[in-house]
């Protein structure tokens, strides 16, 4: 893996790079109070982006997390001469670069080869990873048989353990499309996508890990007539209540992202909750997974793609201010008419600041954009495109001092690139934190 850092202008202002609109676009014709109160929001302040090449057959990922340190941690999967590896890296200094790769799979282990990255969770010297290994017992005809596999390392991933189990049932099935979340009290939360019932449609399953991430408890069934490829998400409030989301199917294959509750720190969960109102009609999984995050307040944010009714690609943003009972009206990211909007994921600070990032697919293009929020979501800032290169799966994350870490996949010869950029943004205004 090669290290390029490109140190260019570290503060975006709202003159630089077609910024004048940034905050003013989003929502215009919908809020047009609330986009002339965004435009007064900002500067936004971007890091420099930091590039590595990987020169190997196929990428996976990236998954990206950022500590109260500034560190910022990659997971990834790279295939190369048919060897597939679960690789991880920690920048050397806020903002980067990237230090070497470290594998963390066994030589002996194969992964599942998906088109998910592992899921991470990098706090300090703390460092979990998951992720799939394909099923020791599979045959031909279980291609998709996994195990849902915990890795962890207490050195700052200079080494990792032996994985160990999450699911604790021995079927030849999926254990996969999971995910993974440390809350405020270092208790490790994991939600993934189980088939172990034998219906045609799988479940959504939790299960956490008290010593972290040495030992996974007992796997917890919350939902069945789950979408097979949608990635769940999990994540956790500052009042320690836990929330899972996915999207489920209903009668006449309607499929709608919804979420779960559980009011004692993961332990059990209550029903599902619909949170668009999409009513979208799919004979098929779109493979496309929801994404959260919870401010000091307790505000949940969910973010999801959909077709709705009217089969129009969009991006939507919605709320909940009764801990995951009932959700705002949704509200629309994407402004773009030329563009597919896919794959959005989104990061939420202490302070209620928001950044959403999502691919815009076009004939011959595939951009990175972000859109952000400085009054808990009330308004966007207008999408920004970050990539330079044909690009796909970006990801977000926060810390608790409110720096975001953003990272993406880049394609061009003779290799695939991971770049990462950091984010800061001006305060909550009063008016926003007082919501």
């Amino acid at each position: 893996m090669n290290v390029i850092a490109n140190r260019g202008p570290a503060l975006m202002r709202r003159s630089d790079h077609n910024l004048g609109g940034l905050l003013a676009l989003g929502f215009a014709l919908v809020f047009p109070v609330a986009a002339a109160q965004a435009a007064q929001a900002g500067p936004f302040e971007l890091g420099p982006k930091v590039v590595t090449e990987h020169k190997v057959k196929s990428v996976v990922g990236p998954s990206v997390q950022i500590d109260d340190a500034g560190a910022l941690s990659l997971a990834w999967m790279e295939e190369d001469k048919e060897v597939r590896s679960v690789l991880y890296a920690k920048s050397t200094a806020p903002d980067g670069p990237m230090g070497a790769p470290v594998r963390i799979n066994r030589p002996d282990d194969v992964p599942y080869w998906r088109q998910e990255a592992p899921a991470l969770v990098a706090q300090g010297d703390e460092v979990v990873v998951t992720w799939g290994l394909a099923h020791p017992k599979a045959t031909p005809q279980q291609p998709f048989a996994t195990e849902l596999r915990l890795s962890r390392s207490s050195d700052g991933g200079r080494t990792f353990q032996p994985s160990i189990v999450v699911n604790d049932d021995p079927g030849v099935i999926q254990h996969t499309f999971d995910a993974l979340h440390r809350d405020a009290e270092g208790r490790l939360h994991l939600s993934w996508i189980d088939g172990r019932e034998g219906k045609k449609d799988p479940g959504t399953y939790v299960a956490r890990s008290l010593d972290q991430g040495q030992t996974v408890t007992s796997n917890r069934k919350v939902d069945e007539g789950t979408c097979v490829c949608c990635r769940t998400a999990v994540t956790s409030g500052p009042d320690g209540m836990v929330y899972v989301a996915w999207r489920k199917i209903f009668e006449g294959n309607v499929r709608e992202t919804v979420v779960a509750r559980s009011l004692d720190h993961g332990e059990t969960f209550e029903g599902p909750v619909i949170v668009g109102h999409d009513k979208w009609v799919f004979p098929a999984c779109p493979h496309r997974p929801a994404s959260m995050g919870v401010d000091r307040q307790g505000r949940l944010y969910v973010v999801w793609y959909t077709e709705g009714t009217d089969e129009i690609p969009a991006v939507y943003l919605a709320f909940s201010d009764d801990r995951g009972r009932t959700f705002s009206p949704k509200q629309q990211l994407n402004v773009s008419k030329n563009t597919f909007p896919d794959h959005p994921q989104i990061a939420v600070d202490p302070e209620g600041r928001l950044v959403v990032i999502w691919e815009e697919q076009g004939p011959v293009k595939r951009d990175v954009v972000m859109s952000a929020s400085t009054d808990r979501g009330t308004t966007f800032s207008a999408p920004q495109k970050l990539n330079e290169r044909k690009s796909q799966t970006p990801v977000v994350a926060v810390n608790r001092h409110g720096v975001f870490a953003m990272a993406w996949m880049e394609h061009g010869m003779p290799g695939h690139k991971i770049v990462t950029q950091t984010l800061r943004m001006p305060s909550v205004t009063a008016a926003a934190a007082g919501q």
